[in-house]
C-alpha cells in the first residue's frame, strides 16, 4: 500500500489493457526490500536533489511507470497538487489512494495532448522496457511530445557503477543474503527482471545518447548505482 490518506478516492482512467507486471514472488520480495514509507522518503530525497522543492507548486506533473503511486505521494508531500500517473498495471494503480488521476496506459503511447505538461518523471521504470533501443526511443519521443517548451524530464534508473557491481557481487553470496534479508530481497528482484535489467545496464552510451538527443541536459550524474538525469525540452 502507499502512504497516502486511505480516505482519499483515486481516479483510474483506462486507456490501454492492463498488463501484469509481477508475480507473487516478486511482490513479496519488493515488500521485504523497501516499505512504502521508505520508498516515499527516498523519492523525496531524489526530488530535492533535482531541485524540485524550489519549483512552482502549480506545475503539471506526470509520473510515468508510477506503479502503486509512492512517487505521487512524494510530490504531494513537497506541496505539488497538479499530479497524474501512468502505468500498465491496474492492480498496482489500485493500491494508490491519493487524489492524483492515474491512467492505465502504455508510456510509449501517452494519452496526453502535445505540449500539455510541465514535468514528466520516471523513477525506475525504463529498465523494464523489453526492446532497447526501440522502446526507449519511443518513450522519450512521447515524453518530448507531451512536454511544454522548457518542460523538464527527470529519470532515475539503475546504472552499472562500481558500487552496483559490488552489490551484485555480494548478493551472489548465499551467506550474505542469509545475514541480511534486504540483500536476499534485492537478489530475488534481480532474478525476476534479469533480462531487461542486464540489457539496460549493458548499454550506457546508447541510452545516454538517446536522452541527450531529446533533452538539453541540466543535471546528469551516475553514482551509487543510479543514473540521475534532468533535461529540458528546448
Amino acid at each position: 500500500m502507499t502512504t497516502e490518506d486511505s480516505t482519499q478516492p483515486s481516479t483510474i482512467v483506462h486507456v490501454d489493457a492492463s498488463q501484469a507486471c509481477c508475480d507473487d514472488t516478486w511482490e513479496a520480495a519488493y515488500q521485504r526490500f523497501e516499505s512504502p514509507e521508505e520508498e516515499v522518503a527516498k523519492f523525496r530525497r531524489r526530488l530535492r536533489w533535482f531541485g524540485a522543492d524550489r519549483w512552482d507548486r502549480a506545475l503539471s506533473i506526470v509520473e510515468l511507470f508510477c506503479g502503486r503511486g509512492n512517487g505521487l505521494v512524494a510530490w504531494r508531500q513537497l506541496g505539488f497538487t497538479n499530479l497524474e500517473g501512468a502505468d500498465l498495471s491496474e492492480p498496482l494503480l489500485a493500491e494508490y489512494t491519493g487524489p492524483a488521476k492515474c491512467y492505465v496506459a502504455d508510456c510509449r503511447r501517452l494519452p496526453f495532448e502535445d505540449s500539455s505538461r510541465d514535468v514528466l518523471v520516471v523513477q525506475g521504470g525504463l529498465h523494464h522496457l523489453p526492446d532497447l533501443p526501440g522502446d526507449l526511443e519511443q518513450t522519450l519521443a512521447e515524453a518530448h511530445r507531451v512536454l511544454k517548451r522548457g518542460g523538464r524530464f527527470l529519470a532515475v534508473e539503475p546504472w552499472n557503477t562500481p558500487y552496483l557491481q559490488f552489490v551484485h557481487a555480494v548478493t551472489a553470496l548465499p551467506a550474505a543474503r542469509r545475514s541480511w534479508g534486504k540483500l536476499d530481497a534485492f537478489q530475488q528482484l534481480y532474478e525476476h527482471e534479469r533480462d531487461t535489467y542486464d540489457n539496460w545496464r549493458g548499454r550506457p552510451e546508447e541510452i545516454l545518447a538517446l536522452f541527450r538527443a531529446r533533452f538539453h541536459v541540466e543535471r546528469e550524474t551516475a553514482r551509487w548505482g543510479k543514473l540521475c538525469f534532468l533535461g529540458r525540452k528546448q
